[in-house]
């Protein structure tokens, strides 16, 4: 008997969703052009019976989990993120290690690049797959950028799953926030600070990752439309391209001119934008994204003002599973959407 069992319950989903993000419909994130529709998409969360807990082992860079003793036929799992670095990608190693904790029969190693590029992202896939992957979950760091990568993983048998952000090749399943109604959202409650202290025109300055950065993009054209008509001025992207200082000038160079808020569109753009508003003295507006311990203290100190709260140990712990139902056989759907839900973090809310 398989230890998997597949949970649909549209309540489930509904309860992590904000009353702004919860319509139907499917999540922003990139896909291909014309996706086979499932034969039943899983609305709620995914659960695994447990077992035995697992020995962790691994190198700097290099997080593995072995399967536990006398456990069912063994699958070896790998997650690849954009990099190592940010508390957001630990989230979904931490729902990863979870559900291989539950299963008991995974080997389980998350990788990375240190910084977000093409190249060393497929050099990733390319080390999963020649270890003997048998499923990859990655965030992909461009849309088509790491493409022919997965091609060759695919060829090898792996099954591929999104988590964060997809590329445009063909997958088991995507889970991810709603990016574009997250960015929304995100303005919406940037809109309702800007009435609350008066301000009812200015510039913002708008703070991006790479402009190949699917998932940012996405939030940041739902931000941008939530503007569209007011009397606000949006400013050119600024992209932080893996070094905090192209955001920190921006900043100091959007006080200069009176911007009136910022926007970061991932934890390190809020971070760095929040750290350089709290380092000047001023008192400007701040909306981000994600809830490391950095952007919390933000929120905390008045900083920032809101974040919004993602679901990544969701994104790995129900990737996980799916990935070793598709391996089993129990899940046959391809190029699903789950959105995984998004919440406003704001001081009120701590």
């Amino acid at each position: 008997m398989h230890k998997l069992q597949k949970l649909i319950g549209l309540s489930a989903m509904a309860g992590l969703l904000l009353s702004g993000c919860g319509q139907a419909g499917d999540p922003e994130i990139i896909m291909p052009d014309t996706p086979m529709q499932p034969s039943a998409a899983a609305s709620g969360g995914v659960t695994a019976e447990p077992a035995a807990a697992v020995e962790e082992t691994g190198d700097a860079g290099v997080q593995e989990t072995q399967p536990a003793a006398g456990a069912g036929e063994a699958h070896t799992v790998y997650l690849i993120t954009m990099d190592l670095a940010d508390s957001y990608w630990q989230s979904i190693d931490k729902g990863c290690k979870q559900a291989a904790e539950e299963l008991g029969n995974i080997t389980y190693k998350w990788i990375g690049p240190d910084t977000h590029d093409d190249a060393l992202q497929s050099a990733c896939v390319d080390q999963a797959v020649s270890e003997g992957a048998d499923a990859i979950l990655i965030a992909a760091n461009s849309a088509d950028g790491i493409n022919d990568s997965l091609q060759r993983a695919a060829d090898a048998g792996c099954k591929i799953i999104y988590v964060d952000s997809a590329a445009s090749f063909d997958c088991v399943t995507a889970l991810a926030t709603d990016n574009e109604a997250a960015g929304k959202t995100a303005a919406d409650s940037m809109k309702k600070a800007l009435a609350d202290r008066g301000i009812t025109s200015g510039t913002i300055g708008v703070m991006g990752v790479t402009q190949d950065t699917a998932s940012c993009v996405a939030r940041e054209t739902g931000f941008r439309a939530a503007f569209e008509g007011t009397d606000f001025v949006l400013a050119d992207t600024v992209y932080m391209m893996d070094d905090v200082t192209n955001i920190r000038n921006a900043v100091t160079t959007g006080q200069s001119q009176g911007y009136v808020a910022y926007f970061g569109t991932n934890e390190g753009t809020s971070v760095a934008a929040g750290e350089a508003v709290r380092e000047s003295g001023q008192d400007d507006l701040v909306v981000g994204f994600d809830t490391s311990d950095a952007m919390l203290a933000l929120i905390a100190d008045g900083t920032a003002y809101a974040t919004m709260q993602q679901n990544p140990e969701r994104m790995g712990h129900d990737g996980m599973v799916i990935a070793v139902q598709a391996l089993e056989g129990t899940y046959t759907d391809t190029n699903t959407k789950t959105d995984t839900g998004v919440t406003v973090i704001t001081a009120d809310s701590m």
